[in-house]
């Protein structure tokens, strides 16, 4: 579950991070009235208005700009909010703007130039340890220093049994080229992130940048959080920050029926149980010659019910030109899977305006072929891979 830049700024400050200080507004009066506070509070001046969605690359749209005053603020806060907002990391129609965080300024002048850096904290799958991902060079995209300089990429992997030693927030410091006040700032920084990493049960902490001020203070200026999903249920106030607008309206529907669906760009809908089988039906179709429109597991009860929310839910999609349904009957009989898109093909009636094609194998697949095949409906049935791919491609011709 991904969080604004906002509310991950606020559970890193809970763990004792340093952030920009900001305040959220949903329109332009707003936008004024938290310009004013911060100015109460902090003393800025300045101030930088950010859009707020669940996209990187914001300064590229349009999302991240500076006001010098209370006039400015009004301006670009009512420029910014209910703009569709076109980043690398969404789509060509962009992502609603409903509301910006009015942040205060942190590159004001002092005895030394501000220097920003990039820092991540994630999991290392091949060695199965988190790591803290980190460079000099904050504020591009990690990719294409990467690319570019992979030099200046350095990682530091974190034993599970210890977590972060103090040894090991010196060397991040030390590699960063810090010293003095901002060496002390920098190890202290790290080690309260890591520590909200692990106990918000996070997948992904990405600070770009971690900004050393002109005083030498440490703290992040943005902040893209990723909490893991699956360990929700045990931080019910984390949950609670879940903003349903920044998701898809079909995937959030197919959450509450309890359907596991993620929404594609293709042609042919897919209706599986289990997410190895999913992912071999998809491939299944782009060697047909058809692109997957969607991921949808339909889990181990797959009866009339659960059937039609599933055909429902892929006939949202306007691009859907078949579906596939393939079904491995383990837990679940094939001739109960069969009986089940009967029902629901006859309970939709002219809503299903495309050719479906069942792939039933398992336990009483023979039971589950008859059903498809005598039902009258124009519904294709195949048993092996290879014919219903078969079948798929003679649909898409």
């Amino acid at each position: 579950m991904n969080l604004h830049e906002y509310q991950g700024k606020e559970l890193l400050s809970s763990f004792g991070v340093r952030i920009q200080r900001g305040i959220v507004a949903q329109n332009a009066e707003e936008a004024v009235a938290a310009a004013k506070k911060l100015t109460e509070d902090t003393g800025t001046g300045w101030h930088v208005i950010k859009a707020q969605v669940h996209a990187g690359g914001r300064g590229k749209g349009g999302g991240v700009k500076l006001a010098k005053n209370l006039d400015q603020v009004k301006e670009i806060a009512g420029q910014i909010i209910g703009m569709d907002l076109v980043t690398p990391q969404t789509s060509a129609e962009g992502k609603r703007v409903h509301q910006v965080l009015v942040a205060e300024d942190v590159y004001y002048p002092g005895d030394n130039e501000p220097e920003e850096y990039y820092m991540s904290v994630l999991l290392n799958r091949g060695t199965g340890r988190n790591m803290i991902m980190y460079s000099t060079e904050g504020g591009m995209d990690i990719e294409t220093v990467a690319e570019e300089t992979p030099h200046l990429i350095f990682t530091e992997e974190i034993d599970p049994s210890t977590g972060i030693l103090p040894f090991q927030a010196r060397r991040i410091a030390f590699n960063l080229g810090l010293s003095g006040m901002a060496f002390k700032e920098m190890t202290k920084f790290v080690t309260n992130l890591y520590k909200a990493y692990v106990e918000s049960d996070s997948s992904l902490f990405e600070i770009n940048p971690v900004l050393k001020t002109s005083d030498d203070k440490i703290m992040a200026v943005d902040a893209k959080v990723t909490l893991d999903a699956n360990a929700l249920y045990r931080h019910k106030d984390l949950a609670a920050l879940r903003d349903l607008r920044e998701e898809s309206a079909i995937e959030v529907e197919a959450g509450e029926l309890g359907l596991n669906y993620v929404d594609l760009d293709g042609n042919v809908g897919c209706m599986v149980n289990g997410a190895g089988l999913a992912m071999a039906t998809m491939d299944l179709i782009k060697q047909a010659g058809g692109e997957p429109a969607n991921f949808l597991d339909v889990g181990g009860t797959a009866d009339a019910a659960r059937v039609e929310a599933a055909f429902r839910i892929i006939l949202k999609d306007s691009g859907v030109k078949a579906i596939l349904i393939n079904i491995f009957g383990g837990i679940v009989r094939c001739d109960r899977v069969a009986q089940g898109v009967v029902d629901a093909y006859k309970n939709m009636g002219d809503a299903i305006n495309v050719p479906i094609i069942v792939r039933l194998q398992g336990t009483n697949a023979d039971i589950a072929k008859d059903l498809i095949d005598n039902s009258g409906l124009d519904v294709m049935s195949a048993t092996e891979f290879q014919e219903a791919a078969d079948k798929v491609q003679a649909v898409l011709a």
